[in-house]
């Protein structure tokens, strides 16, 4: 074995319970997107205490960090606001409890994904220790807002600071496998007109209630007919009405306004103008007439107060399954656990949309956790997924010198 990887494997089980407790305490402190000032400072504070380098937090609210300083850029990316808790009378604990019993670490966020914070904090606390001094700047990002736009984060580290990775590493929830895409996703709108009148006579106006539910009848028909790509890896693309509006000038009358929302999930070779097109075609086709399908922006402040609005759109990704980057996660794994990784993808999305996605560059997924954890009660995650992930995070920049 690699004297260095025998290192790195002694030391992230010596920091396997404080990996675990840096998670705990991560969780308590709750932070949605667009309000995480106060777990970027904690995540801040947990980085020094590390004592990893060029410790900063960018213009939009995102905190990086980094060890080494060689030429090329290994970013390691875990986003850090969570959704809400929903119905908190289904969960057993307190959500933001970060108790950690009997192997788990339980509360909002354990799998989706602040475990993969954890175990980027301990593996800086790695290579610090090992004195890494290799061809890459290994940084460590803490980055905002994923949950209500995932990737404009790094489209704005990317397009306003000019910090671009070589090579990048979601740690998202991935069961400790390797991934290597997703499909891409996108929101879209249609909005239809109708003419109000009393409800006593209904036949004097045109009701966009009916309109609405022609078209979303049109749209689950269209989910049937999407197409899977075309090696298999992704699957097919998928759409769904996720909301339905109706307004008029009062519930005595036939509703003048209409609107349904959609998601869209994106296979390989379909696009924002493919899947708009698609549809409105279909609603047309469903025999609704005029009506105007867009997709929204998003426009919110960050906790700092920026804006970068985009649309909300977001590319499928995969990277060739014999990609230096995809080469040297399969060595790291089997380095450190004399074992062949399982590769698989995301049903979900993540930040790679933008990083791999947008702007086609090298990414993979490496993290702690279940998927099926996210955005569920009593979310959880395994210590030992913990202390796994920080590993495999050391031992990666190691592994990619040798191929790059």
């Amino acid at each position: 074995m690699n004297p260095a990887i025998a290192k790195i494997l002694n030391k992230a089980a010596a920091y396997r319970d404080q990996t675990a407790e840096l998670l705990g305490r991560i969780i308590r402190v709750p932070a949605f997107s667009c309000t995480e000032k106060e777990r970027i400072a904690l995540l801040e504070k947990m980085c020094h205490e590390a004592g990893l380098a060029e410790v900063r937090i960018d213009g939009l609210g995102n905190l990086l960090a980094r060890v080494g300083s060689g030429p090329k850029k290994l970013v390691i990316d875990a986003h850090i606001d969570t959704v809400e808790t929903g119905d908190k009378s289904q969960w057993k604990r307190d959500p933001f409890s970060g108790t950690v019993e009997e192997g788990l670490v339980y509360g909002r966020g354990a799998s989706d994904q602040l475990g993969g914070a954890a175990s980027m904090i301990t593996a800086g606390r790695i290579l610090t220790e090992l004195g890494y001094a290799g061809k890459f700047s290994v940084w460590f990002a803490f980055t905002v807002m994923e949950e209500d736009c995932d990737g404009l984060c790094w489209k704005y580290l990317i397009e306003k600071e000019g910090f671009k990775p070589d090579f990048f590493v979601s740690t998202e929830p991935t069961s400790c496998r390797l991934y290597r895409g997703h499909r891409g996703r996108m929101e879209i709108e249609a909005r239809f007109k109708g003419l109000a009148c009393h409800g006593s006579a209904p036949e004097r106006g045109k009701s966009a209630a009916y309109m609405a539910s022609r078209a979303a009848l049109a749209i689950e028909k269209l989910n049937g007919e999407l197409e899977p790509d075309d090696d298999g890896f992704l699957g097919k693309g998928t759409i769904t009405v996720s909301r339905v509006e109706v307004r008029g000038p009062s519930l005595c009358a036939v509703p003048d306004q209409g609107m349904i929302y959609m998601d869209r999930r994106l296979t390989w070779g379909e696009s924002m103008e493919l899947a708009v097109g698609q549809v409105e075609r279909a609603i047309a086709a469903a025999g609704v007439e005029g009506a105007l399908v867009s997709v929204p922006r998003y426009d919110k402040p960050s906790w700092k107060g920026t804006v970068h609005p985009q649309e909300l759109y977001f590319p499928t990704w995969k990277m060739p399954a014999d990609h230096p980057l995809v080469k040297a996660g399969l060595e790291t794994y089997k380095g450190l656990f004399a074992a062949e990784p399982v590769v698989d993808k995301w049903t979900f999305s993540t930040n790679a949309t933008a990083v791999c996605g947008r702007y086609k560059l090298p990414s993979i997924g490496f993290g702690p956790g279940d998927e099926n954890q996210a955005h569920a009660p009593n979310e959880r995650t395994r210590a030992a997924d913990l202390e796994k992930c920080a590993a495999f995070y050391a031992a990666l920049p190691y592994a990619l010198e040798n191929l790059v």
